[in-house]
């Protein structure tokens, strides 16, 4: 399990820029592990993980597969998206299907490069897309509680929840708040999800700057992340420029021109990290002669649901899990000398699957 991140941004921010480079460089890395373009607007890349390569390496394993995360290029969007201006319905439906949005801000000067509005105020082009997206949820919820009130009047308990929980989500919304801020017990989280909101997702701020502000930003990058802080959400800075230049070139002369740069690593491996962090993903591993594997789990995730992520037959008929911390698989030096140290441990199904852990699953077919 991966995760699918859309892209979205108002014209001329870099977006597509920005997509292109990614496909670029994943196109690169299907030599080394099953890649595919899905659609046009859709690509997947390796999830960057330094502990994979060490582990394969003490494991001497054939192959290497990281684990996957996909983006989608959303169509463009303008002001009145949400009444299906330009190709805003696309764009609305596209949003429903992906677990989080990187929003790409223009952090940038360049008078080649018009901005839709005539200005660059990336703070401003947040509250648009932000603003498109909020009536779009008060009409949906809007035509919902028309379609129900029969079903609530009649005592349907669903309909009743429902509707309490869209009235809850529409006193924010009219608020100026997205849905993400409304507080949901824990037996309302799965109705909650059903309603699929379109400001329930998390947001991730891409501030695109220039080549010579990629390392530290810029005015306008700080500006992102003081709103990015008030709302909770996350922000990360990339020069769109720099990454399309970079992937085109090899590892070592992408590794040569970053340092020249300033910069200690590619701006989309630190994306790609900050979208984990902001969904709360982890990752444990599966390690062999074969090959030596990453998957990706739910933070608090338990050892049978996360044996499920490799095949459903694990889940159904899972026994226990064999695990080792990463830290003790590399110190000891690989899977015999840590069982020989005690560090091998078998867990049952109540056991919460810790990020890093190197894990063997046991189960019934």
């Amino acid at each position: 399990m991966g995760f699918k991140m859309g892209i979205v941004g108002l014209p001329n921010v870099g977006k597509s820029t920005l997509f292109n480079a990614l496909t670029r460089t994943a196109a690169a890395q299907a030599a080394n592990f099953p890649f595919c373009t899905i659609e046009p607007n859709v690509g997947e890349v390796a999830v960057p993980d330094a502990r994979l390569d060490t582990l394969a390496g003490i494991a001497k394993s054939k192959q290497i597969i990281p684990t996957r995360m996909t983006f989608v290029d959303i169509a463009g969007l303008v002001k009145g998206a949400s009444k299906g201006e330009g190709l805003g319905n696309q764009f609305l439906a596209n949003i429903r299907e992906v677990d989080a949005i990187a929003h790409v801000l223009r952090c940038f000067e360049d008078g080649d490069v018009t901005h839709v509005e005539g200005r660059v105020d990336p703070v401003a082009d947040a509250e648009t897309i932000d603003t498109e997206l909020m009536l779009a949820d008060i009409e949906s919820i809007e035509k919902r509680l028309q379609n129900i009130v029969r079903k609530v009047r009649g005592g349907d308990k669903e309909a009743v929840q429902q509707e309490r929980l869209m009235r809850m989500a529409l006193e924010a919304l009219e608020a100026g708040n997205p849905a993400r801020v409304v507080d949901v017990d824990e037996e309302d989280a799965k109705a909650w999800r059903m309603l699929q909101l379109l400001t329930t997702k998390p947001v991730l701020y891409v501030c695109n700057v220039g080549e010579a502000e990629a390392a530290e930003g810029n005015d306008f990058s700080s500006k992102v992340a003081e709103m990015a802080a008030a709302q909770g959400n996350a922000h990360v800075i990339i020069s769109a420029q720099i990454e399309e230049e970079i992937s085109q070139l090899d590892a070592e002369e992408a590794d040569m021109f970053l340092e020249e740069m300033g910069l200690k690593e590619a701006g989309l491996d630190r994306l790609i990290r900050a979208g984990y962090e902001l969904l709360h993903l982890e990752t444990y591993f599966t390690v062999g002669p074969k090959e030596a594997r990453a998957w990706t789990i739910k933070s608090g995730t338990s050892a049978p649901k996360a044996a499920g992520v490799i095949h459903g037959d694990f889940e159904k008929g899972f026994i226990r899990a064999e695990t080792i911390a990463y830290a003790d698989f590399v110190a000891l030096g690989g899977e015999g000398p840590a069982k020989e140290a005690g560090k091998m441990r078998a867990e049952g199904k109540s056991y919460t699957v810790k990020d890093g852990d190197v894990l063997h699953f046991l189960f019934n077919t």
